[in-house]
């Protein structure tokens, strides 16, 4: 198993492998029954997407709000005295009012041949309320010894995203460092074996979705198909 090392200059970024919050950001207890509202974590591959990271909080004590007004980037908050680390204080910058910096001082070290990319929380996708920081993608190479900041995207005019003390803002990815592919339409052989097997399911999913159908709050139709699926292929391919 490879390992990912870190470093931090606060002990309150606490990251950590990215947890469904559940009560919480990834929604209520609803159980896949008839009657039940959809959730995010009802869908599997969204709670693979949301847990395949590592998720960093806010550290400090009180909240940040960043608003947009008449065009102009406003960040209000109570920093207090600033620590006698060298930190930047506060440690928030307009970025050209379009973007703002978190210079956040964690240093993450990836295996030998991946780098780390930065991005949105995946409570970003599910909240309802416009208010979960944006940040922006970048990918940092494993040589680099030090993320010395993180890029957030503005609000938009009249709109106000809130860090919370102890609430998730941001999220890495560990991937490879090169992307070594070409894009190529599939050959007539390779097409024609996935549209069979597209077919094979589609016929199959009465008997694969039997027993797990639910009509949503909203009249959506949901089954288990896909998540009968997936534990199939993993446990194919854990037995090799």
């Amino acid at each position: 198993m490879e390992k990912v090392k870190y470093r931090l200059n606060h002990p309150g970024l606490a990251p950590r492998r990215t947890k469904l919050e559940i009560p919480g950001w990834a929604g209520t207890r609803d159980p896949r029954k008839d009657g039940s509202h959809e959730q995010v974590w009802h869908c599997v591959p969204f709670s693979e997407g949301a847990q395949y990271g590592i998720e960093l909080f806010y550290p400090y004590d009180n909240e940040l709000h960043v608003t947009t007004k008449d065009g102009h980037l406003v960040l209000e908050g109570d920093w207090g005295e600033p620590p006698n680390n060298g930190l930047q204080w506060p440690p928030f910058r307009n970025f050209g009012d379009t973007f703002y910096t978190y210079q956040l001082l964690l240093d993450v070290k990836a295996p030998q041949g991946f780098a780390i990319r930065t991005e949105p929380h995946p409570r970003f996708y599910s909240d309802p309320t416009d208010t979960v920081p944006i940040a922006v993608p970048a990918l940092i190479r494993n040589w680099w010894p030090m993320v010395f900041f993180c890029v957030f995207k503005s609000p938009a005019e009249g709109r106000t995203h809130i860090f919370r003390p102890g609430e998730p803002f941001a999220q890495i990815i560990v991937i490879p460092e090169e992307a070594p592919f070409e894009l190529e339409p599939m050959t007539e052989e390779e097409a024609a074996e996935r549209e069979l097997q597209a077919r094979r399911i589609y016929a199959n999913r009465p008997n694969l979705a039997k027993g797990t159908e639910w009509l949503s709050s909203t009249d959506t139709v949901f089954d288990g198909t896909y998540r009968h699926l997936h534990r199939a292929a993993k446990e194919k391919a854990r037995q090799g």
